[in-house]
């Protein structure tokens, strides 16, 4: 019990880790402290819907524009998740309110838009696009208020709470189009601790902004720039008709509020916008289920193994009254090696590779150091280590493939380094071609695409050949048991034996404990939502491991005690089970949640689904190979072969 006991402290140490990491902030992002009247700047990202999945670039609609357009230089994360960081012409300055003032087209001549522009800006509004402004780096939001209790509404008018990113850039009613063409930004700051006679500074902690439709009459802008905003009741919306021109003013005002928020915590707000405690009540709930159900499996596994190897190693003192049967009558095939060794073992390297860049990946972003703060970084850092881990993925694939009395160690090496990632880009490229075709910013430009060749040929491939060539010449693992010449005969299989009936068995465990977790990285991935939650992901990630290791170890033996003894491949496919269950969720998310129904949407949903069905087949197929690989292993070594 005392195994058990520490288990649980560390369990809860970790835990009570995880907690503390929310208020943890990253490291090398400076705060920058204004003085009254300094100019915040804002900025703006990228238009966005779910509906469409395609973002677009901030001018790609008729918005107003500053005199010269800056781009700001960008990672390569933020360039693959199509941010295109770019000055606008608002003028903001710390603490300076601003009642109501003309945006473009000084002082008040209207804005004309053309039929074609009308026509877009109609189109983006019916497809359900959001805008993403930045100010100090905080990205915008709208609030959305709803009473959480309407029985009780007199005793306690509480407001839930909830933000959106980014603002609607519009809405419809009926088959008519309305432009917010009004922005209230409201603005919090924060007023740092001076010395008596210097001059106070602030922070910003949080950026929201009140969308509003205004018609051209109602704004009454003035010589100045000024305008006057309408009483909320009798105003009218602007309207954009798409079938003609259309007159406007792009007008915004600003307010500024002093708040208690520290700076280190003003992203509480965006991260904390689904519910915790369901989540962690999920995790627990799996972790519990799992621990109990891998304590079961493996004691029957230790029982019944105990029980074969102590029959087989009696003395045969009751020599050949019984029939031997079971796992022990195939040893003299079980090291035979299967077809195909190169691209088994390739496709293992690139298992481990994968591994090896999530496990550190997760790990970092726990310590909160990729948090959404740092925009991209996510990205950046994962395709870096995927292309450093070459060399673990290249050892592993070479001494594999000489263990499975392969020669071709160069041949071999080359398979390791293009047939996974060769798919992905591949795969990737098509996407890109029709998202180009969208003039979308989401599209690779290019010189990225060529970057990102010129880092998979430049550093992974030859760091896969590196350590292909170590991982070849070092002694091959060493197997219990001879090999016999000639193959065995191998029984007629029972239908549950089937290798598709093992795939669908072998995949649940593995796939209920990580599926809460699938639903929220979906949903930061297809709506928009920041994820943050990395401790839960590194718990469920240890979860997943464990239970892909169990699983494939309980497979392995049923199937060698039905004397097949082809088991390297069929390990691989059957502990990557949980990849067919997590393409049946995707394509249960895709009819459920998202209201995708054009063509290229659909494609790219169903292009990037298929990737990551891909990575984890790759990923738990591995996972169960080893683990299956080195209990084969074991439970040779432990029996007495004449």
């Amino acid at each position: 019990g005392k195994s058990h006991f520490g288990w649980l402290r560390y369990l809860l140490v970790l835990l009570s880790l995880l907690h503390a990491t929310d208020s943890f902030y990253v490291p090398g992002v400076a705060p920058i402290n204004f003085h009254r009247n300094d100019p915040v700047e804002i900025k703006a990202v990228k238009l966005t819907s779910s509906r469409t999945q395609l973002p677009y670039e901030y001018y790609s609609l008729p918005f107003c524009q500053p005199t010269k357009i800056t781009y700001k230089a960008e990672n390569l994360g933020e360039v693959l998740r199509g941010d295109r960081i770019v000055n606008t012409p608002f003028q903001v300055s710390m603490s300076v309110e601003k009642k109501c003032e003309v945006l473009c087209n000084f002082p008040n001549k209207p804005v004309t838009l053309t039929v074609e522009q009308s026509k877009l800006i109609a189109e983006r509004i019916r497809e359900d696009y959001y805008v993403h402004l930045i100010a100090d780096n905080l990205p915008v939001a709208t609030r959305l208020e709803f009473y959480s209790n309407r029985e009780e509404e007199e005793k306690k008018k509480e407001k839930d709470v909830q933000f959106e990113h980014g603002y609607r850039l519009g809405f419809m009613d009926g088959n008519k189009f309305y432009l917010h063409n009004h922005l209230s930004f409201i603005l919090y700051y924060h007023r740092e601790d001076v010395e008596e006679n210097q001059e106070p500074t602030y922070r910003v902690v949080r950026f929201e902004v009140i969308p509003q439709s205004i018609k051209l009459e109602d704004l009454k802008a003035d010589e100045k720039g000024m305008c006057t905003l309408p009483e909320a009741t009798g105003s009218a919306p602007q309207e954009i008709d798409p079938s003609k021109e259309n007159q406007m003013l792009f007008t915004y005002s600003v307010h500024w509020e002093e708040s208690d928020i520290k700076w280190a915590s003003r992203w509480d707000t965006y991260l904390t916008m689904s519910d915790v405690q369901i989540h962690w009540f999920s995790i627990i709930n799996s972790v519990v289920v799992v621990f109990f159900l891998s304590g079961i499996l493996s004691m029957i596994i230790i029982r019944t193994l105990r029980k074969d190897i102590a029959n087989y190693n009696k003395e045969d003192d009751i020599e050949d009254t019984m029939e031997e049967s079971g796992w022990k009558l195939v040893h003299g095939d079980v090291f035979r090696p299967p077809q195909y060794p190169m691209i088994l073992s390739s496709l293992l390297g690139s298992g481990i590779q994968l591994f090896c860049m999530i496990l550190i990946v997760i790990f970092v972003a726990m310590l909160g150091m990729l948090s959404p703060s740092s925009r991209g970084a996510l990205m950046t850092t994962a395709c870096f280590l995927f292309m450093f881990m070459g060399v673990f993925g290249g050892f592993f694939a070479g001494r594999l493939y000489r263990t499975l009395k392969g020669h071709r160690w160069k041949k071999g090496a080359f398979c390791t380094a293009t047939l996974y990632p060769g798919v992905v880009f591949g795969i990737c490229f098509v996407l890109n071609c029709f998202i180009w075709g969208k003039h979308s910013s989401g599209a690779v430009p290019f010189p990225t695409m060529v970057a990102l060749l010129c880092m998979w040929f430049g550093i992974s491939l030859p760091l896969v050949y590196l350590g292909y060539y170590f991982g070849f010449r070092k002694q091959p693992y060493d197997n219990p048991v001879r090999t016999n010449q000639i193959p065995r005969q191998i029984p007629e299989q029972r239908w549950y034996m089937n290798k598709f009936v093992g795939i669908l068995m072998a995949g649940i465990l593995p796939f209920g404990a990580m599926f809460i977790e699938l639903f929220f990285i979906f949903s930061a991935i297809w709506e928009n939502q920041f994820y943050y939650l990395f401790g839960f992901l590194f718990l469920v990630f240890i979860i997943l491991v464990v239970s892909c290791s169990q699983i494939s170890i309980v497979m392995v033996y049923f199937q060698l005690c039905a004397e097949d003894y082809r088991w390297w491949w069929r390990t691989f496919l059957v502990s990557g089970g949980s990849a067919f269950y997590v393409l049946i969720y995707a394509i249960f998310y895709f009819v459920n949640k998202l209201d995708i129904v054009e063509f290229i949407p659909s494609l790219l949903y169903f292009g990037y689904t298929a990737l990551m069905v891909l990575s984890f087949w790759l990923l738990t197929g591995t996972i169960g190979f080893y683990a299956a690989y080195m209990f084969v292993r074991k439970i040779y070594a432990a029996v007495k072969i004449d």
